[in-house]
């Protein structure tokens, strides 16, 4: 759903950034979506542990930011947004000036701020629908069962980015074009930084030979996120095909900083020693 993968999910969790968990919910996501902003912002690990530290200290009922609480980056600094306004959480100092009533506001900031939710009952119905789709992927149900439950989130919130995205790629593998390019341009609408929906449009643009959106759209994935490993494989291959040797090579290169060691990155070194090869031979050839 967000693009991340396991080993960049791993080693946020090591450096406590994100809790170990089996599963996760719904604020698990909007807390890896926050954090992933931080890091594409270019915001250091050190200043988001400690601001993370910093908040936790001066907040008891605060038991992870990340979930609880609206962070971005302003600059390289992580700032706390509540009611129009930044406070700077190392320094505490407006943080430590709030009354009950404005801690309320902060905490409720997942249900209060995020833009034109559904009202609470249907959001909670469109994310139980949501899970239900999941569950059903999962299971390996039938494609409509898995369309009927996204589409039903879907319609309970129509800004449900996670749902539309979801319910774009079961039209994709069906061959459904039309119908996917809808469903994730409509999560663009509802959330225009949204990496994976842009990701997704160029491989829907790929498969059907319009390389030129393709690699746009790719390109924009990671404009939005710079470690998407999967965007910078995907247009290393695209890249390769159509001959634009030295951009293939840097995105196989970017690509095996992110993973080293899958069986993914092994097929990657195996394409860009074809590149680096065939760029030997054409130079003695000369």
């Amino acid at each position: 759903m967000l693009g991340l993968r396991e080993n960049q999910l791993r080693s946020w969790e090591q450096q406590g950034l994100m809790p170990r968990v089996e599963t996760f919910g719904w604020q698990d996501l909007l807390a890896l979506r926050s954090l992933q902003a931080l890091r594409r912002n270019r915001v250091p690990l050190k200043r988001i542990e400690q601001a993370l530290a910093a908040l936790r200290r001066k907040l008891a009922e605060v038991a992870n930011p990340l979930r609880e609480l609206r962070l971005v980056a302003e600059g390289r600094r992580v700032v706390v947004l509540v009611d129009g306004q930044r406070m700077e959480p190392v320094s505490g100092q407006l943080l430590l000036d709030f009354g009950a009533e404005q801690i309320s506001r902060l905490l409720a900031f997942p249900e209060r701020t995020a833009p034109r939710r559904a009202p609470a009952g249907r959001g909670r119905e469109a994310e139980q629908w949501f899970q239900r789709g999941l569950e059903l992927e999962k299971a390996g149900a039938p494609a409509a069962e898995i369309i009927e439950a996204y589409q039903r989130a879907v319609d309970l919130d129509p800004n449900s980015v996670g749902a539309l995205v979801n319910l774009g790629t079961v039209q994709y593998h069906l061959r459904d074009w039309a119908q996917a390019e809808r469903c994730y341009r409509r999560a663009l609408e509802a959330e225009p930084g949204y990496a994976l929906a842009y990701f997704n449009l160029g491989n829907l643009c790929d498969e059907r030979g319009d390389i030129e959106r393709a690699q746009a759209h790719y390109e924009k994935a990671l404009a939005l996120n710079a470690s998407y490993a999967d965007a910078h494989y995907n247009l290393a291959l695209l890249c390769q095909r159509v001959g634009l040797a030295l951009k293939a090579v840097r995105h196989w290169k970017a690509y095996l900083k992110l993973d080293p060691s899958s069986s993914w990155a092994a097929i990657a070194r195996q394409e860009l020693e074809k590149l680096c090869q065939s760029a030997l031979v054409r130079g003695g050839g000369r």
